[in-house]
């Protein structure tokens, strides 16, 4: 059978061609993690995609405010001037081969994350192992220096992953960070298809109590959603992956960088507007919907008709959540940024509303509340709520290398040079 397009829109689409269309979506649907400007990227090297008139349409309303962002007007190969220097390295003897590689636990657009233990300590790590070559060729390099620079901050918060110490060999970038195994909430979510008040209440807070951390330090996340928020061993939320984190936002300082991922970009950012803290709210409310319904609030498969709901569709609302749980949502997904709740005072907004008068806001950061869930996992080497699609995977040899066994290249010269200052290891007492 052939299915045709509209007679006015392009050429007939073939049981091959719509074989095609439908193994992009499905890509989609499962790298939905890597974000919004991989996604855009992905659809514009599919020379049959781009023809199709809704794919156009996704393409026009998605066109970068930065244009760094998405390599549309590629900038030239940082110079000595502008390359990034944090300071002299604080731990200069670490090296891959510290570590035994164990398995692949996840992956994005600039490498794998992997499970390790190192050697001399005996203590298991995540470690999130990034291609300075890959990195460079998307112009991404500020990205991942400001993810350092946010992951330097969290060793105070409970609920955001901890950076261990960072170091580099000449072509890749070293994370070794808090090990959490109880899996995504996207994971949990898709297994259970949505969650009682109860305990969609206990991952709210522990989500807020971690975005009004940031905030308090002028930072805006930008990018929450269910696959950047982990399960520790216990159940308590750890959130995860800063790349887009936007630095020195203070109180009532806007940016306007498009960014984000389509289900939960709020309609400020969808319309090219300078944007604030607030974005974070708008995204707490999607995530809080989605763990209420089983899909975020607006969304529809084509992502052209999501954004428009996004910005013009009202909030609908079934009956089957209480009066103060569909108040929350009305502030947090209020399309009017200077009226949305946190807009005047941030996080305190949120804490004190009454969705969350049965939490305990010192309990809750002292981790005294017992976790609505357990995810059971009986050690480091319990990967039973990781992808399989990762674990199945095998471990590079590369992974492990020593900068001795690499073969130094004008590219690989470049790239060492354009991360200068990423070592990093804290003060001893910083974990006391």
């Amino acid at each position: 059978m052939t299915v045709k397009a509209a007679e006015a829109s392009g050429p007939t689409l073939t049981y091959s061609k719509m074989r095609g269309m439908v193994a992009l979506l499905i890509a989609f649907m499962k790298q939905r993690r890597m974000g919004l400007n991989d996604f855009i990227q992905k659809i514009a090297t599919n020379s049959y995609a781009c023809k199709h008139p809704e794919v156009q349409s996704i393409l026009k309303i998605s066109q970068p405010h930065e244009p760094e962002l998405m390599n549309a007007n590629p900038s030239p190969p940082p110079s000595p001037s502008q390359q990034i220097n944090l300071g002299p390295s604080s731990n200069p003897h670490a090296k891959p081969s510290d570590f035994h590689f164990l398995k692949v636990i996840g992956k994005g657009s600039f490498g794998k994350v992997l499970l390790a233990r190192h050697k001399a300590e005996e203590q298991f790590y995540a470690v999130k192992v990034l291609q300075k070559k890959a990195i460079l060729k998307k112009k991404e390099e500020k990205h991942i220096m400001s993810e350092r620079n946010v992951l330097l901050k969290n060793v105070k918060h409970p609920f955001l992953v901890g950076l261990h110490f960072s170091f580099q060999t000449a072509d890749k970038l070293y994370f070794v960070l808090d090990y959490i195994n109880g899996g995504e909430l996207f994971y949990h979510l898709q297994r259970e298809r949505c969650f009682l008040e109860p305990r969609a209440r206990f991952y709210a807070a522990e989500i807020a109590s971690a975005l009004g951390y940031l905030h308090s330090l002028n930072i805006v996340y930008r990018d929450l959603k269910p696959e950047n928020i982990l399960l520790d061993s216990q159940g308590h939320i750890v959130l995860t992956d800063f790349g887009l984190c936007k630095e020195n936002i203070e109180h009532n300082g806007t940016t306007s960088t498009f960014c984000g991922t389509p289900e939960y970009l709020a309609p400020e950012v969808l319309h090219k507007q300078p944007y604030d803290r607030t974005v974070d709210w708008w995204c707490l409310g999607a995530v809080l919907y989605e763990m209420l319904y089983g899909l975020p609030p607006f969304y529809s498969r084509n992502t052209a008709e999501m954004y428009d709901n996004i910005l013009n569709k009202p909030l609908q609302l079934k009956p089957n959540i209480t009066n103060s749980a569909r108040h929350l949502l009305e502030g947090l997904l209020q399309k009017d940024r200077t009226k949305r709740l946190g807009a005047k005072e941030d996080f305190m907004e949120i804490r004190n509303h009454i969705f969350f008068s049965p939490i305990n806001w010192d309990d809750l950061i002292n981790k005294k509340i017992t976790p609505p869930f357990n995810p059971n996992v009986s050690g480091p080497s319990d990967l039973r709520h990781f992808d399989p699609e990762f674990t199945d995977e095998p471990v590079p040899n590369s992974i492990g290398q020593s900068p001795d066994s690499i073969l130094i290249t004008a590219s690989v010269k470049e790239a060492a040079e354009a991360f200068l200052g990423f070592s990093y290891a804290p003060p001893v007492d910083s974990f006391l």
